[in-house]
């Protein structure tokens, strides 16, 4: 760790720096969450089912270009440092969301979720920053307090979205470009580099590519095991951008202002789980019983989703899908113990992979499950498919969590 951030205070300031920009990354992207799909429908002439099957290439799209790239930016801040990448991802993001505001059709509209893809896996970056800053059986808080600042930007994003929607469909895509450009801004005066030259690694292409990072993944005893469990969790929660609003439109009639103001209050509750309850949860129980609490209550709460028959019951079960938040930051703490302080950014860059993977192969899975199931065709109508799908794969994650984190390995950092 620098000199710089050696001190427990500066230490926290560095965190803190990284949590706001987190923060404003993630509002930009919440902003346009309550539109996109719309917007998308509206180029398809207002054909649902159509919509859902164009958004999920749009997904998979975004997803292919995280897969790619997530560990050519985790390498290069492991050579280079993580301040710079960050910073140039934050502008990059705010150029991508000035050609979605101005996309004239639906081409141009995915050349914007393309350049977004790229410049969005800065947060492998982020995650490797909070790696470097804090110790190593303090960094399930630390992930904790990441995760809160998803929340945070999800608390305030959709809901100006869904406001800013209801004015423009293309407002928020101006807002989210503004926002990502204060973002970069913020970071350029404010946020300290966290990875000094003594501890940074050469660039090589051969880990840098997707296959060569994922190879990391098969390194260190225990690591194999964990990225399995992830990947099916990856997959699952992909249901939520997948669906959600073509979803809750369909069968509940909910319009974009509703839309956002639901993903308000799921982001508010994410805050509470993710900022105020994962490190005494933790503290008191241990990474491994987080796991469990959080896969219990995902799948639970995929149930609550898929079978809820309005939406007072769905709402209500909101609170319990949200302890599905415990989940990450134990299994994040876990995964970082097991690999050298020189690569945490490539390791950050292979668990960004297999987010990409995850979007390669969920979007189209959830979307053409909900299209089927909801089309003229359909032998069985059952809009909630898509989130049974979700509480399966979930479940067999519960499963994998109690084999492959049985033993007490040792940790290589």
């Amino acid at each position: 760790m620098t000199d710089s951030l050696t001190s427990a205070p500066r230490r926290r300031a560095a965190l803190a720096f990284i949590f706001v920009t987190v923060v404003l990354d993630v509002l930009a992207f919440g902003v346009i969450i309550p539109v996109l799909p719309r917007l998308i429908e509206q180029f398809r002439g207002g054909n649902t089912a159509y919509a859902a099957e164009t958004y999920g290439i749009f997904a998979t799209a975004w997803a292919l270009m995280q897969f790619l790239f997530s560990p050519v930016l985790g390498a290069l801040s492991d050579r280079f440092g993580r301040r710079p990448v960050i910073l140039i991802s934050c502008f990059g993001l705010g150029l991508d969301y000035i050609v979605m505001a101005l996309a004239p059709s639906l081409g141009w509209l995915l050349v914007g979720r393309i350049l977004s893809g790229i410049t969005a896996s800065s947060f492998s970056v982020s995650a490797a920053y909070v790696a470097d800053i804090t110790p190593p059986e303090k960094r399930a808080a630390g992930y904790g307090i990441l995760g809160a600042a998803f929340g945070v930007g999800f608390v305030i994003g959709p809901a100006m979205g869904g406001v800013l929607g209801s004015i423009s469909e293309r407002l928020p895509f101006w807002t989210a470009a503004a926002l990502a450009l204060i973002s970069a801004t913020y970071g350029l005066f404010v946020l300290p580099e966290s990875l000094p030259p003594e501890r940074r690694s050469p660039f090589r292409w051969a880990r840098a590519n997707p296959i060569g990072a994922l190879k990391l993944l098969r390194s260190y005893p225990g690591l194999t095991g964990l990225a399995a469990i992830n990947l099916l969790f990856q997959i699952a929660r992909y249901v939520l951008p997948s669906v959600f609003v073509l979803y809750t439109s369909y069968r509940y009639h909910w319009d974009a202002q509703t839309t956002g103001l639901t993903l308000t209050f799921t982001g508010l509750l994410n805050v509470a789980v993710e900022g105020g309850l994962v490190r005494p949860f933790v503290a008191r129980f241990g990474e491994r019983i987080s796991m469990f609490a959080g896969l219990s209550c995902g799948t639970a709460g995929f149930l609550w989703m898929a079978l809820a028959p309005d939406q007072i019951w769905f709402w209500a079960g909101m609170p319990i899908f949200a302890l599905m938040g415990l989940f990450n930051p134990g299994l994040q703490s876990l995964m970082t113990r097991r690999v050298l302080p020189t690569e945490q950014g490539q390791l950050q860059g292979a668990n960004t992979s297999l987010v990409g993977i995850a979007g390669l192969v969920a979007p189209g899975l959830f979307t053409v499950s909900f299209a089927w199931f909801i089309g003229p065709g359909a032998s069985l109508h059952l809009p909630g498919a898509p989130f049974l799908l979700a509480a399966t794969l979930t479940f067999s994650a519960l499963l994998l969590t109690r084999v492959f984190t049985r033993p007490a390995l040792p940790a290589a950092a």
